[in-house]
């Protein structure tokens, strides 16, 4: 098995590196597309079905992965929500021999392929029926029937105590530098929601018009709930605690210039670069509470906080340092600054001594003897036997302590 698929790769790599779209017609790249596709989507079922049969197994914890969708999202470089979505299609597919038939085919997506099997899990009557829409309607469409064939089959209250159960909000900065926003709830709440924002955005529709100015609706939205969240429309901070935080990592040099230049970075931590204009118009806001961690290079040689006792100084630091956990690949968030050397033996708490752990890392850190190699910022977390682990590898002179709280 394992010797066919490695003979399909080896073909498949052949035919795209030599792959030239330029000569060839537009009927043939039609036609290239739609093969290509239906070979992804093959690619797509076998690889979350394989991912699912090792999740049966204590293999994918060998490497010291959270759980199988950390590691299939860790190997296919998606996110873990999209990496547990396969793995629960591919699981509920094993009951569903159309729908996994099609998938196999290459005639259904990973996104068809779970919605389908979703609703047939809570009505199985609804399968064929949606494996004849997925031929002729966009995604949207077949995931609104799909919900509507779930939410008849499922008692009303129970789902929706589940979806509240599963509420969150999520941030992430996408490919191309833009800040991207994701939400899930009940959709009464989403209904109330989304009628606030959209009168807030009438109002600036409106007032865009009398000025003369168009742009999309989309925009205006956008423009409401910022209104809404930060600007006039949002209740005054009811207090100096409630004002949101902001770590913003400059060099020196670019903030004295105005600008950074190759090199020198600019940028809120966990979001990504920002101009330096940007910094300036943070450090106006009276609503913001600014930490600037001042950097030359990859070394902090300031940390400028306002309005914070002295041990602030060390978070702000470990804060942009670690905006997610230090373990390479995990980008949960912190949830402990954790001590290489234990507090009960050092005594003091030291800036180059402290990391960024998140719960599932700390727990291994401290029940498993798991560890970060030496170094600072996200590097790998090692098992105990690993020659790497700072308890085997060669013992280096630590640096005296910058500082000390």
């Amino acid at each position: 098995m394992c010797q066919k698929l490695a003979g399909l790769e080896k073909a498949m790599g052949v035919f795209a590196a030599g792959f030239e779209p330029a000569l060839i017609s537009a009927a043939e790249a039609e036609s290239v597309m739609e093969r290509a596709t239906r070979i992804e989507h093959m690619a797509a079922t076998v690889k979350a079905a394989a991912a699912a049969r090792m999740a049966e197994t204590e293999l994918w914890g060998l490497e010291g992965d959270k759980s199988p969708a950390h590691m299939l999202a860790r190997r296919s470089g998606e996110s873990v929500s999209k990496a547990n979505q396969q793995l629960e299609t591919a699981k509920k597919l094993k009951d569903r021999p159309k729908t996994d038939a099609a998938a196999r085919a290459g005639r259904l997506s990973p996104d068809q392929a779970a919605a389908i099997a979703e609703a047939a899990d809570a009505d199985p009557d609804a399968e064929d029926d949606l494996l004849a829409l997925a031929e002729k309607a966009s995604l949207g469409e077949l995931k609104d029937e799909a919900a509507r064939r779930k939410a008849a089959a499922t008692d009303p209250d129970d789902q929706h105590t589940a979806i509240h159960a599963s509420r969150h909000v999520r941030s992430w900065t996408g490919p191309d530098g833009a800040w991207n926003l994701g939400a899930r709830g009940t959709v009464d709440k989403g209904a109330d929601f989304m009628a606030r924002v959209q009168a807030r955005a009438d109002q600036l529709f409106k007032k865009a018009r009398a000025e003369g100015r168009r742009e999309p609706r989309e925009a205006y939205l956008y423009d409401a709930l910022m209104d809404l969240v930060c600007g006039e429309a949002a209740p005054a901070p009811a207090g100096k605690g409630s004002r949101a935080k902001v770590i913003v990592r400059v060099d020196l040099e670019a903030l004295l210039r105005g600008r950074p230049i190759e090199g020198e970075v600019c940028e809120i931590a966990g979001y990504g670069p920002v101009p330096v204009s940007v910094v300036a118009g943070i450090l106006a806001r009276g609503d913001t509470f600014l930490a600037a961690v001042i950097t030359r290079g990859q070394a902090i040689c300031g940390v400028a906080h306002l309005g914070r006792p002295p041990t602030a100084l060390q978070r702000s630091g470990l804060e942009w340092l670690y905006p997610s956990c230090a373990v390479e690949g995990c980008n949960a968030p912190v949830a402990e600054w954790d001590h290489r050397i234990d507090w009960s033996k050092s005594h003091i708490t030291v800036f180059d001594w402290l990391d960024g752990l998140c719960r599932h890392d700390h727990d291994k850190k401290t029940l498993e003897g798991w560890a970060l190699v030496e170094g600072m910022g996200k590097r790998p977390m090692v098992p105990p036997d690993d020659p790497c682990h700072p308890r085997n590898a060669k013992a280096h002179e630590r640096p005296p302590p910058r500082e000390a709280a």
